[in-house]
């Protein structure tokens, strides 16, 4: 059995730029594509799994649409030679999908998750990933969201939305990390288990 968790990165993929996301207001962590770019760094540095999830929107005005410009991945989380690449349909990566499968025949226990968007399919794969026994990280400074309306109309800011998810999250399906506890975690100097200390 594998004691080394591995990376899943969600969707980072040009379509994430298209200006329609941003309707209600703009993004929040910005710096969150140099930090899933550090985090890519430190897992290849350690030879651990990397799984990277593509999006395959079936939605006909999507920009994540296959064929399309916005269906390729970003720079900072383009895949190397030989890493996973998983493609989904639906909001979790779990679902429609092999990735289960692929973990459970590597051995792999412990998920750390980051990616787009952190109340869509960020949130639902960390919900199946917990659900399933995986112990899962979701490193909450290398994912973000939009502004969007709330239920009664009101519009909340990114920064609101991004900590909504991640408290329905933390402590039942997960465990909410930074990307330098992680990165702390990943040196060699570190254990093999995150800590939120």
């Amino acid at each position: 059995m594998s004691e080394s968790p591995a990376l899943v990165i969600i969707d980072l993929q040009k379509a994430i730029d298209d200006p329609r996301w941003a309707l209600h207001g703009p993004r929040n962590n910005p710096q969150a594509e140099r930090n899933i770019a550090a985090l890519l760094s430190a897992w290849r540095g350690r030879g651990w799994s990397i799984y990277h999830v593509r999006h395959h929107s079936l939605e006909p005005d999507s920009a994540y649409r296959p064929g399309q410009p916005g269906n390729e991945f970003k720079a900072e989380a383009e895949p190397l030679t030989g890493e996973a690449v998983i493609v989904k349909r639906t909001n979790s990566a779990f679902i429609g999908t092999d990735l289960e499968a692929r973990l459970r025949r590597a051995g792999i226990a412990t998920l750390v998750v980051c990616g787009v968007i952190t109340n869509n399919s960020v949130e639902a794969t960390v919900r199946v990933a917990g659900n399933l026994g995986f112990e899962t990280y979701l490193v909450e400074d290398a994912c973000f969201t939009f502004a969007r309306p709330d239920w009664e109309g009101r519009i909340r800011m990114a920064e609101e939305v991004h900590a909504m998810s991640l408290s329905n999250l933390n402590g039942e399906y997960a465990t909410v990390l930074t990307t330098a506890q992680v990165l702390n975690w990943t040196t060699p100097a570190g254990g093999s288990r995150a800590s939120s200390e």
